[in-house]
């Protein structure tokens, strides 16, 4: 597939950038005295395809797609030819005032289109503007549900740990994440967290169908213990992403929704990173066959061009709010921003004319897949995992386990992902883990490039981990 050629680089004065960074920004999820220490951050100023280059013309293979989210690649012209296009007859209109816009309109029923692939109870679409926004909407339009049902005891949420859901105050809650609950006193009440389907890391050998029997008794025994009757619903991303690309065993989602059904609570899936053919569906729980009450996306929908995120809600949920009438008192200035909106709707237009969801499914995820293998054999490498083209390559200290090295957990991440970006691989470090999740545009070649890198930059690692 052809992508068009950017414009020429511009001329940039990099020391100068850095020295504006370091006094005036503070750049998301970052150690602010460390990057200081390192003189400012790495200048990003132009990217096409599935490549990225900084101030100083250093090129680097995106393996992360920006932040889970470039699904058709830098470079589209056509996508920035929607949004000028738009923003010259309308830039701007809000959803407040009984009004409307056609892009959100036109937009909503295309989600709509694509949500009830399996599962036409899947009617209706939110805006906003991130995935933390859209987490947040399903927190309150939940608990304004259970309300209006006539169950208002349902108010608690389960989650799993080291689950991420987003960073405002009731995403980082829902999310199990404890490194980030220590910042603002999180969480906040009525978020209960049980164990996360972490095979690798937390049940190394274990039977997978009893892992995942086990992982469900335990969803199950905190709702026995909360009280059926309070839990309002269970939120988890099909493959947790940022916790570090864990793919859950088979089975394990199909249970999950059975006892959701058993005991009438609702069934969320967070699909941020999974949506938009991540895992080579238009949905990620549509690969597992199951059937969401309510989905969270974004990243994907727009490819990162411009903010946006959605919730789909099932018809179950909006015939409640029809019924029972009244303010549903909730919304942001840019919920179904006009021109975000149209971005989104010619980039789910790519994806449909360039086949990519099924390109995904049919060839670059196997061949991804394939390619990892190639790790298998390495001495620092436990396992190399992917579904679609999300993965994760685990290192450990001794082959055959999933031992890390000794008193120094997560040092070996992150020490690989910087020899990746020095090697021209950008991936992440997380904990003892490379995770990767490309753009649905990368090329075999490129996916050979992306594996060779890692490898490479493992082996370079490895004297420097064994001498910890």
């Amino acid at each position: 597939m052809t992508v068009p050629v950017s414009k020429p680089i511009r001329n940039y004065d990099v020391d100068a950038l850095r020295q504006l960074d370091m006094a005036h920004h503070l750049p998301a999820q970052t150690d602010y005295q460390l990057q200081h220490k390192l003189g400012g951050s790495r200048i990003i100023t132009r990217a096409e395809g599935c490549t990225i280059t900084d101030a100083e013309g250093v090129s680097l293979l995106d393996g992360m797609a920006g932040l889970w989210c470039v699904n058709v690649g830098y470079g589209r012209e056509e996508l920035a030819r929607v949004a000028y296009e738009q923003m010259l007859e309308l830039p701007y209109y809000n959803t407040f005032f009984k009004t409307a816009t056609p892009p959100p309109v036109k937009l909503a029923a295309k989600i709509a289109e694509k949500m009830r692939i399996g599962n036409p109870d899947l009617t209706h679409v939110f805006f906003n503007s991130s995935g933390s926004e859209a987490n947040d909407t399903i927190f309150r339009l939940v608990r304004t549900y259970w309300d209006l049902a006539g169950q208002p005891k349902r108010k608690v949420f389960i989650s799993r740990r080291n689950a991420y859901h987003g960073s405002t105050v009731a995403g980082a809650s829902l999310g199990g994440m404890s490194f980030m609950h220590v910042q603002g006193d999180l969480p906040i009440p009525g978020i209960e967290h049980v164990d996360q389907p972490y095979l690798f890391g937390e049940a190394f050998g274990e039977n997978p169908d009893a892992f995942a029997d086990r992982m469900v008794k335990s969803i199950e025994d905190r709702i026995l213990k909360v009280g059926p009757e309070n839990v309002a619903a269970f939120i988890g991303e099909p493959v947790q992403g940022a916790g570090g690309v864990i793919i859950p065993p088979n089975g394990y989602w199909k249970k999950v929704e059975a006892l959701c059904r058993k005991y009438g609570i609702l069934l969320i899936c967070d699909e941020v990173i999974c949506g938009f053919g991540r895992l080579g569906e238009w949905f990620g729980h549509q690969h597992y066959g199951i059937k969401p009450d309510l989905i969270a996306m974004a990243k994907g929908l727009s490819s990162g061009y411009l903010p946006i995120s959605a919730v789909g809600v099932s018809k179950t949920i909006v015939d409640v709010l029809l019924e029972k009438g009244g303010d549903f008192v909730h919304g942001y200035t840019y919920s179904g921003h006009p021109t975000c909106a149209a971005v989104a709707l010619a980039n789910i237009e790519i994806m449909e004319n360039e086949d990519l969801i099924a390109r995904t499914r049919d060839v670059t995820g196997p061949y991804l897949a394939k390619a990892l293998r190639r790790l298998d054999a390495h001495p620092l490498v436990g396992e190399a995992r992917s579904l679609g083209l999300i993965g994760a390559v685990e290192i450990v200290a001794e082959k055959g386990t999933n031992t890390r090295f000794t008193g120094k957990e997560g040092v070996a991440g992150p020490m690989v992902r910087d020899l990746c970006i020095k090697n021209g691989l950008m991936v992440r470090g997380i904990r003892d883990s490379i995770v990767m999740c490309p753009p649905l545009i990368i090329t075999e070649a490129e996916i050979d490039r992306l594996v060779d890198i890692i490898e490479r930059s493992l082996t370079e690692a490895e004297p420097a981990l064994r001498a910890l």
